[in-house]
């Protein structure tokens, strides 16, 4: 098995987020080690590649006192929203050459996050669609994935809800989806979960899932990785 060295970051601007999974991406191409990087973001919205500026309905004075920064991103997909309360999912992962299928590498994300929340008392289900990409409870969605492939290294991930201010999704058009709804683990189940409680979970489920050997990243190891 590979080995993935895995960290929970806990609060990260998303600039800095990108710098770093770039800089490790670079280390894996030169022969470093893969990793996955757990965090939480501050209030911001993403466009992906796919993203139509108009679908981030929100005006300059309400993300303002919102404090909502609004970023554009190299990943797929359309519009998200990531902020405090919501696990966000970065792997830099080596996809070649047993794993060279874009569509598997999105099912695989998919099934961390539905092993992830049955854990946590909710079924959930990935979509298979390119517009319902995700994972759904019924006709809610509670987690995003959209992903960056560079020469099979990936960058970007998924976004799971947990204790997400849900209210954030109405300045957007989510995902592209007209009224789609956003739903969390606490709105269905009652449970306030942090994410830094979760990423343990979710870093095993991802290691069996992709079959690699977790590698917990020590304190300083972290300080000295992040180079930032």
């Amino acid at each position: 098995m590979r080995e993935l060295r895995h960290a929970f970051l806990g609060r990260l601007g998303y600039r800095e987020a990108v710098r770093l999974q770039e800089e490790l991406r670079d280390r894996l191409r030169a022969g470093g080690p893969e990793h996955l990087l757990l965090l939480e973001h501050e209030h911001v919205y993403t466009l992906g590649r796919s993203a139509d500026r108009g679908d981030v309905r929100a005006g300059a004075g309400w993300l303002a006192s919102r404090g909502v920064e609004v970023e554009e991103s190299d990943r797929g997909g359309q519009v998200t929203y990531h902020g405090p309360g919501q696990l966000v999912g970065y792997p830099i992962l080596d996809l070649d050459p047993d794993r060279r299928d874009v569509r598997r590498y999105v099912r695989d994300l998919q099934e961390v996050l539905v092993r992830t929340l049955a854990e946590l008392g909710v079924a959930a289900e990935g979509r298979g669609k390119q517009a319902e990409i995700g994972v759904w409870v019924g006709d809610d969605k509670i987690a995003s994935i959209g992903v960056h492939l560079s020469r099979w290294l990936t960058t970007h991930g998924f976004a799971l809800n947990l204790s997400t201010d849900l209210s954030y999704f109405s300045g957007i058009v989510a995902c592209g989806l007209e009224g789609v709804r956003m739903t969390s683990v606490e709105r269905l189940t009652g449970r306030r979960l942090e994410p830094a409680a979760v990423a343990g979970l979710c870093a095993n489920h991802f290691a069996n899932v992709f079959e690699r050997r977790l590698e917990p990243l020590g304190e300083m190891a972290l300080v000295e990785s992040r180079g930032l």
